[in-house]
């Protein structure tokens, strides 16, 4: 996980006065005081695990951690790298080395009106747009492949999708 050290100490500062005030520990003088029940009490942390694909998708989850260790919960995030953080809000990130679920279920590769190579949300032509990348020279593509993107390539895989970007990126238009 990658964060600086005075994000750390940032998020320990918060914790420690949100947990001051949040059990009502009064102050006496310049010290603290507070009963042994209020001392094991866990923190309670939103955590927003950020998801983004190699396909631009970001998908988010909410957990909701009892933490009783700041500890165990560094550790239990090591692999995300923390975005933004509140007093008991934490973001992290990941980067995904796949393609995101969205194009796994219902992805296909097609082509716009205009010659553009899509991403479609469903068969080409009737469904949402999800991503765009390069217009390509119909001149130049065979009538098979102009049929396969008419029809919709579907996305199952990584491979798939790469496969396809490499494949069709031969046909692109140049600017000059």
């Amino acid at each position: 996980m990658r964060f600086t050290r005075k994000a750390i100490a940032h998020f320990c500062f918060v914790m420690f006065f949100g947990f001051l005030f949040n059990f009502g520990i009064a102050w006496t003088g310049s010290a603290a005081t507070m009963d042994s029940q209020q001392a094991t009490e866990p923190l309670h942390i939103t955590v927003v695990l950020e998801r983004v694909y190699l396909d631009g998708e970001v998908s988010q989850e909410i957990v909701h951690e009892k933490c009783w260790s700041m500890e165990n919960f560094w550790a239990k995030y090591d692999a995300w790298e923390l975005k933004h953080m509140e007093e008991a809000k934490m973001v992290f990130s990941r980067k995904m080395d796949d393609i995101s679920p969205l194009l796994k279920a219902n992805g296909y590769f097609g082509i716009t009106e205009d010659g553009v190579l899509t991403i479609f949300n469903g068969k080409p032509g009737r469904s949402k747009i999800i991503q765009s990348f390069f217009q390509i020279d119909m001149k130049k593509l065979e009538s098979k492949r102009q049929e396969e993107l008419l029809q919709g390539i579907p996305i199952k895989t990584k491979n798939d999708y790469e496969e396809v970007l490499k494949t069709f990126k031969h046909y692109s238009l140049t600017k000059e």
